[in-house]
């Protein structure tokens, strides 16, 4: 009896044991990877990677993704042709947008009629999704919704004359999350563009891009969709301003969208409406500004944040940029003195817990050779803290925590 208790003591003891030394968990395989080492001491503890991608050029099938590791401050180019040696073709034909949901990063390649799912954790490929010119993606907690522009295509001439067209209406497909297989799409605008996703309804701009060299508009197109998600249908056109680009929610009752304008005497610009009222639409805006254009943004909580030039309609002249940000709560804009140069062509917006801010600037250089990602702190105007040399026309990140 004594003999029984005492192995059951120590069987007890040894569970106990095992309980509290876990075993460790194996090294991730990009582990090894090794790029440009950066300074990350004022980066978010909760984050673990910063992933960018680079657009590449339209049929050079140069896309590629890189990332900025938060644990060794290691900035990785070309990670997924590295951890996916198999796939020969890479990345593929023009990366458009990259989002995480949980540990998988979705990547739109448009050119290439795919979407990319990999691992968070080491890059590997878990599927892809084959759609018609996808552009963006956004997430509800059982589906992946994808913008699509459905073929909508235009050949020019040397003359700049249309040679050969197709100009459909958009559609935004749904892909399961847990099967990554397609179950359904539903027609919007055209050419559409950024998607966000609040409160049982899906926001999407429409561009009309190629629409506003064909017809039937001759024009492009100003409206966002709104689809409800349930029944998967339109059950709202709100107009906006024309050539939609991005689109984001707060999580507080609001939806914002960025406008392109039309290159020569509609600027671009950044636009608020409420969620339960998408007919009340204004554009920020505020005197003590001389513009608030947008060349490229990104949401972060309430805020918005977007760099533009004021003369923007001067495509010969050198830019001077300016970083603003929008809270449409606290109905606060606010401008930040830090000196950008060269071609931002996409952002990202860092925060911790005391609120301070690290951006990220993809910089697109001549648009053909390997930009840059360069970091400042909001906090000292005049501080760049670092840049390193990224893929092709850098434009899209996504952060994973």
């Amino acid at each position: 009896m004594k003999k029984a208790l005492m192995l059951f003591t120590f069987g007890v003891l040894a569970a106990v044991a095992c309980q509290k030394n876990p075993v460790p968990e194996p090294p991730a395989k990009d582990a090894s990877l090794k790029g440009e080492e950066v300074s990350v001491k004022e980066f978010p503890a909760d984050i673990k990677k910063v992933f960018v991608l680079n657009e590449g050029q339209m049929g050079a099938n140069n896309a590629t993704l890189d990332f900025l590791r938060r644990s060794d401050g290691q900035y990785i180019t070309g990670a997924f042709k590295k951890m996916n040696p198999s796939a020969a073709a890479g990345l593929g034909d023009v990366g458009n947008d990259i989002a995480i949901h949980g540990d998988e990063v979705w990547m739109v390649i448009n050119n290439s009629g795919l979407v990319e799912v990999v691992s968070a954790a080491d890059e590997t490929e878990i599927a892809v999704v084959e759609i018609p010119t996808p552009r963006n993606v956004a997430f509800d907690d059982k589906y992946a919704y994808v913008t699509s522009w459905a073929g909508a295509f235009a050949t020019y001439g040397p003359d700049y004359t249309v040679t050969d067209s197709a100009n459909p209406k958009g559609c935004v497909y749904r892909v399961d999350l847990s099967t990554k297989k397609l179950a359904g799409s539903v027609e919007v605008g055209y050419q559409p563009e950024g998607i966000a996703y609040y409160g049982g309804k899906l926001y999407v701009a429409n561009s009309g891009g190629i629409s506003s060299q064909l017809p039937p508009l001759y024009a492009y197109d100003n409206t966002v969709s709104v689809i409800d998600t349930k029944t998967f249908a339109v059950t709202q056109t709100v107009e906006v301003q024309v050539n939609l680009k991005n689109v984001y929610a707060d999580g507080k009752g609001h939806i914002f969208v960025t406008t392109l304008g039309n290159y020569f005497d509609v600027h671009s610009g950044l636009y608020v409406f409420p969620a339960n009222a998408p007919d009340q639409v204004t554009r920020v805006e505020r005197d003590f500004l001389k513009h608030t254009h947008v060349s490229c943004s990104f949401a972060l909580g309430e805020e918005v944040y977007c760099i533009g030039t004021e003369n923007e309609f001067a495509f010969n002249e050198k830019h001077v940029y300016t970083l603003w940000s929008y809270n449409a709560v606290k109905n606060k804009l606010n401008l930040y003195p830090v000196d950008l140069g060269g071609v931002p062509y996409g952002m990202a917006v860092l925060e911790d817990d005391m609120e301070i801010r690290t951006l990220l600037v993809g910089d697109a250089g001549d648009y053909f050779n390997p930009g840059t990602v360069s970091c400042y702190r909001l906090y000292d105007a005049q501080d760049k803290v670092w840049r390193v040399t990224a893929g092709v026309c850098p434009g899209h990140f996504a952060v994973w925590k």
